[in-house]
């Protein structure tokens, strides 16, 4: 079965970086740059690029969720971009001593490469937050708490509900394929013993939904799984499925799960729980009808359930019935306070998201914007949408009109028309790189949360 293409930060963070002594060296991303990189009171270490001709702003990155290695730039390609058009470059590894999922470090350690920054390469007239993927739950965390610090900020298909709604909608879709199609796995969903423990457990439910395919009622279980992780219809290689297209819509969601998508998420999930110190996902009590209702998928779902001849309400009464997970309220306590956001803004932040996320579903943007709203931040926030398929599948020149409509916000004070998707997309065309497709876009309300 094939691999996932994963994010180009996932990538980027599976790759080794060199550390050395504090002090400049020829950076090998750009023969322009300096290179630094020290270690911070944690274990964790940084390192920074400064080019040549530098403008005075330096960009805080926050990698995303993989092995803990210090990172400065979404990928190698925007890397140069960066530096080629002057801007200085840090970020840190996290603590390397825990879970790949370092919310409970990746903050401190992120202002501590900050501080390392001042104190070995120079004073920045400027620092800009970049963070992608779990990173960008760590950036908007920076800009909740940058007073002082950090002036503005950029999200890149951001994690930003946080990680107690991540595990719960992730649970709410692996109990649905485990209860219908392999329930001997239906009460060894969380708790995960180790990462060979849950890849065994991820490799089991893909070879049920592989089977489950084959036939109309197993292809309208997984529909109804797939709208309780929020899976988006649209798979790489397709063009996106009519709106009334339902049957089309359900082939390109299993194509996700067929091409490693539960590979990744459940094993994740045992780097959560590593990280809490137990299992922070539940569904006792939860109504699995009434959270089909919220889905923006309910008409796939209904109309595969009718052309199959399966009784919907029955399969929602019966995992209704079944839901009895209970959480460590001691790790979903942890797991609240390291990593969620958007109890307020310090600073000025765009997000930007890909339409069709099959990681971070683009809903997750919606749930971050009402968490915002509510704390009375909304006026520092702008969202922006591309319209294409994968985790952070973002163009150089995507990630740079980004930056640039940040900076304009922090020029002027106001954002005025600088995130609108005419500007951006018209601010990516001017660099002449590798093209843009902003697009006017409106997320739905995220699925499963508690």
């Amino acid at each position: 079965m094939p691999r996932p293409r994963l994010s180009t930060l996932a990538a980027a963070c599976a790759t080794a970086l060199a550390t050395a002594l504090i002090g400049p060296a020829t950076s090998a991303q750009a023969t322009t740059a300096d290179h630094y990189s020290g270690t911070l009171s944690d274990g964790a270490t940084w390192i920074a690029d400064k080019p040549a001709q530098w403008n005075g702003s330096l960009l805080l990155f926050s990698h995303g969720f993989g092995p803990t290695t210090a990172t400065d730039a979404p990928s190698a390609a925007v890397r140069q971009a960066l530096l080629d058009a002057g801007y200085a470059l840090v970020g840190s590894s996290y603590d390397p001593n825990g879970s790949m999922w370092a919310l409970d470090s990746a903050e401190r350690d992120q202002f501590a490469a900050l501080t390392a920054f001042r104190r070995h390469v120079g004073t920045p007239t400027r620092v800009i937050s970049v963070g992608q993927s779990m990173g960008g739950l760590i950036n908007a965390q920076v800009a909740r708490d940058a007073t002082g610090r950090v002036d503005g900020s950029l999200g890149l298909c951001g994690l930003v509900a946080g990680g107690v709604d991540l595990d719960n909608y992730q649970l709410d879709a692996e109990y649905t394929l485990a209860t219908f199609f392999d329930p001997a796995d239906a009460d060894k969903l969380v708790n995960l013993a180790g990462p060979t423990d849950a890849a065994a457990l991820a490799g089991r439910l893909a070879k049920a939904v592989e089977t489950a395919q084959q036939t109309p009622a197993g292809r309208a279980r997984i529909a109804l799984a797939a709208a309780y992780l929020n899976l988006a219809d649209w798979a790489p290689g397709r063009q996106p499925p009519a709106r009334g297209d339902f049957a089309g819509q359900e082939e390109q969601q299993y194509a996700w799960l067929a091409q490693g998508l539960l590979g990744f998420i459940v094993p994740a999930r045992w780097s959560v729980e590593q990280s809490a110190g137990g299992n922070t996902s539940w569904n006792k009590g939860v109504d699995y009808a009434g959270l089909l209702r919220k889905s923006v998928h309910t008409k796939q779902v209904e109309a595969l359930y009718r052309d199959a001849g399966l009784d919907l309400r029955n399969d929602l009464n019966q995992l209704t019935r079944g839901a009895d997970i209970a959480a460590d309220p001691a790790a979903v306590a942890r797991l609240k306070r390291t990593s969620t956001a958007g109890q307020g803004l310090a600073v000025p932040l765009l997000d930007i998201h890909t339409t069709a996320d099959q990681l971070v579903p683009v809903e997750q943007e919606s749930a971050f914007a009402g968490r915002v709203r509510r704390a009375g931040d909304s006026a520092l926030l702008r969202q922006a949408y591309v319209a294409r398929q994968s985790h952070c599948n973002f163009t150089t020149a995507e990630v740079l009109a980004g930056l640039h409509a940040v900076e304009h916000r922090l020029d002027t004070g106001h954002w005025d028309n600088s995130a609108t998707t005419a500007e951006l997309q018209h601010s990516a065309d001017e660099l002449g790189l590798d093209g843009a497709a902003f697009t006017d876009y409106r997320p739905n309300r995220l699925t499963g949360t508690r």
